[in-house]
């Protein structure tokens, strides 16, 4: 998850959209502060230090009859165990896995385990992601020189406390839940040694109680937990292994289901409180253009309408209630400018993406080993050529943005879902012109996220925190569904140019030039074992704001590579399936994926007249999912998913219940955003609305058979939310090809099917 700062979008008038300087992301930022925090050491002062967020966290988790452990957990008289998640819930299931990882290491009872959000608060920063991320960004040497204590500096000092990058149960749970869990349980049995005055290696622990079998004697945890929480906890405790695992690795219903399955679940477009006025707001229509003039008079003569905010790329009208608003806001007709954009369209982002990288001088970022164009100019060598186009993608939250504000007393509290808590409050203190601690903002649960919720890519937090001082109740601003998808944070529109080498039927070169926003190389590995292999990345800005979108690069990554391979299997006179396998090393994670989803599906066995069937395989977020997807076509000729499968290797699924569900979501999603989604521009405009012209997967028309299995290699754990989704693409574009002999290289697929 590459957490892109908003672009600056004051751009010259030009023919065509011109390319914009690569933004940087969270792992960036990381990284710059963590060497800051090296170098300057005690620069942020007292409050920055472990021991005063500790005792932060203690003042507004712990209590009377509750005993807090850092900023992870709580434990109460009564042995409750409440575990503190700093991940939002947007439905990811990340919650329950957590409480399980750090459960399991407690030895807690899991029917005394609560799971709550964690404060938007300094004290609650996420220094497990820091950590998590750091290797990345520092290489593993550099990262293991820099203490704990400075990490956790870093992490508030950003401040830390992202949703995103399937980043919650790799880094947050095995940094942090898992070590927290394993040394209050430690704290634990001492505390209870010295009780009972026996050694601790006679105690043993089972459902929050410490027991000493040789006297028969036991104590609660709740009996233990003030006198350990007296205790230094180790930064380094024993973890279980992997037999001793009793939560771990088992399919435990999800904790947030029954709220959200009877109603009582509460979201920020549900949010209400006394005398709260709902506002809804309409932006310049051209993604940097102005409000010129507007006539506010029809909307005050709407009944219900009390104001009228303008802004100077936007106009909010506020009613007394959101049809009341929207009325309102119909009445309008404002004036915008165009911002100099009016030149831009699908047409041109494309073409200037095919001359920046026919004619940029050198790639912003590349990657790959070997001579590639030796290899490509070998006597004998056969070469292959594709060019590949993705569009800009909309994230389609069910849930459009609603957040609400009020302003009393000098303090902002704002309450809503967002996908990173502390910038939430630091971006509409910035906004109000207050100073952070007069900022207090409530997460609430999301319907729905894929990367859209950041807060540096949020129009709506700066709008909130300018229209609640401005107005003398609480106020919600709700994003219509027209606003939310002509005002998205797309997935960038993206091209590649791909070249291979065959000789006797292997690779021997490949090489990837694709062009598109952000800082992208690096984040998704090329898995395949080839003597020479470059991918360059020219980075390119529209005038639209990108942003991660679920699996980030991986998704149009591994279109790229996977319809290719395909390709050049094609070429080599070779099945696309013993062609990957042939590239793959032997004995690998990689392989072994590969082999169990061709296992799986029956690969090489015949199929039903009018089927066609694709293979695609992709790493991303340390986790490899391979994925065999068999499509027909319906009368008229679009195409319809009959089955598909999935083998994934993310070490060990933590909870694989949830596991299976968020592949099969993310690979249901894949096919989704291949088949139909796309976000066009015209005259520097968004043309789609809603879900009428962005048409979302129907339940009709998703696969009625999704396989979904997992390869329990014991390797490090890697994400889940994400990875399910990046071969779906180019396992479908890959059975079209072999049912219809049509190879489609530009999505969506509709678009091309019956062309």
């Amino acid at each position: 998850m590459a957490d892109n700062p908003t672009p600056d979008l004051d751009y010259p008038e030009t023919e065509t959209p011109a390319a914009k300087p690569k933004k940087k992301g969270v792992k960036r930022r990381i990284f710059l502060a963590g060497s800051a925090l090296v170098v300057g050491g005690g620069i942020f002062g007292v409050w920055w230090t472990d021991s005063s967020a500790k005792a932060r966290a203690n003042a507004l988790i712990g209590g009377e009859g509750k005993q807090a452990f850092g900023s992870v957990m709580t434990i109460a008289e009564d042995d409750t165990v409440t575990v503190f998640s700093p991940h939002i819930d947007f439905g990811q299931g990340s919650h329950t896995a957590l409480g399980q990882m750090l459960a399991d290491e407690l030895d807690a009872d899991w029917d005394k385990v609560a799971i709550e959000q964690a404060p938007a608060d300094m004290a609650f920063a996420n220094a497990a992601l820091a950590k998590g991320f750091l290797p990345t960004m520092t290489g593993e040497f550099a990262a293991g020189l820099i203490p704990d204590a400075v990490i956790g500096m870093m992490a508030r000092s950003m401040p830390l406390m992202i949703t995103g990058g399937s980043s919650a149960i790799r880094f947050t749970g095995e940094v942090a839940m898992r070590r927290t869990g394993a040394a209050v349980r430690a704290a634990l049995i001492a505390e209870a040694a010295d009780r009972l005055g026996v050694p601790e290696s006679e105690l043993t622990t089972a459902d929050s109680v410490v027991t000493h079998a040789k006297s028969g004697k036991s104590l609660r945890y709740g009996e233990l937990a003030a006198g350990a929480a007296e205790r230094s906890l180790s930064s380094d405790p024993v973890l279980k292994t992997r037999e001793q695992w009793k939560l771990i690795g088992k399919p435990i219903p999800r904790r947030d289901i029954p709220a959200k399955v009877d109603g009582s679940a509460v979201y920020g477009i549900d949010f209400t409180l006394p005398d709260m006025r709902v506002a809804t707001i309409a932006m310049a229509p051209v993604r940097g253009g102005k409000l010129e003039s507007l006539d506010e008079a029809p909307a005050m003569a709407v009944k219900g309408v009390e104001k009228v905010v303008k802004l100077p790329d936007a106009v909010i009208v506020v009613g007394k209630g959101y049809w009341q608003a929207k009325k309102g806001l119909d009445a309008l007709a404002p004036k915008w400018s165009d911002g100099g954009n009016a030149s831009v369209s699908t047409a041109a982002v494309y073409a200037a993406q095919a001359k920046l990288r026919q004619t940029a001088e050198k790639p912003d970022n590349k990657g790959g080993a070997g001579d590639v164009d030796a290899a490509f100019g070998a006597s004998g060598a056969q070469l292959v050529e594709a060019e590949y186009k993705v569009p800009f993608l909309h994230h389609a939250m069910m849930e459009p943005f609603a957040l609400t504000g009020h302003f009393k007393d000098g303090t902002l509290t704002l309450w809503g879902g967002l996908q990173d808590p502390l910038s939430t409050r630091t971006k509409a203190a910035k906004a109000a012109g207050l100073d952070v601690e007069n900022v207090v903002f409530n997460p609430m649960i999301m319907g729905g996220g894929f990367g859209r919720r950041f807060p540096d890519l949020v129009e709506i937090i700066d709008q909130v925190a300018v229209l609640a001082k401005q107005v003398p109740y609480p106020v919600k601003l709700i994003w219509s569904r027209e606003e939310e998808v002509r005002h998205g944070t797309y997935r960038p529109q993206s091209s590649a140019a791909l070249k291979a080498s065959l000789y006797s039927g292997q690779i021997t070169a490949m090489r990837m030039d694709y062009v598109q926003s952000g800082n992208a190389e690096g984040e998704v590995p090329f898995i395949y074992d080839i003597p020479a292999s470059s991918r360059r990345h020219y980075a390119y800005q529209s005038n639209q704001v990108d942003g991660p979108w679920r699996s980030v690069n991986a998704t149009q990554i591994g279109f790229y590579t996977e319809s290719f391979m395909d390709e050049l299997a094609a070429a080599a006179g070779a099945d696309p399936y013993q062609f990957r396998r042939n590239h793959l090393p032997e004995g690998g994670r990689h392989r072994a994926v590969l082999d169990e989803v061709a296992r799986r599906s029956g690969w090489g066995t015949p199929l039903p007249e009018g089927v066609g069937r694709g293979i695609a395989i992709v790493e991303s977020f340390d986790t490899i999912v391979a994925e065999v997807v068999e499509v027909a076509l319906k009368d008229d000729g679009s195409p319809k998913v009959v089955r598909a499968f999935a083998v994934v290797d993310c070490g060990t699924a933590i909870n694989p219940l949830n596991a299976e569900a968020q592949i099969a979501g993310g690979l249901i999603m894949g096919l989704s955003s291949a088949m139909g989604e796309q976000v066009t521009l015209d005259k520097g405009a968004v043309v789609e609305s809603n879900f009428t012209d962005y048409p979302i997967l129907k339940l009709a028309d998703a696969p009625p058979v999704v396989d979904v299995h997992f390869i329990d290699s014991g390797a490090k754990t890697g994400g889940i939310g994400e990875p399910g989704l990046p071969p779906a693409s180019p396992a479908l574009a890959n059975a079209l090809a072999a049912l219809t002999g049509k190879r489609i290289r530009t999505l969506p697929v509709l678009t091309q099917a019956k062309a």
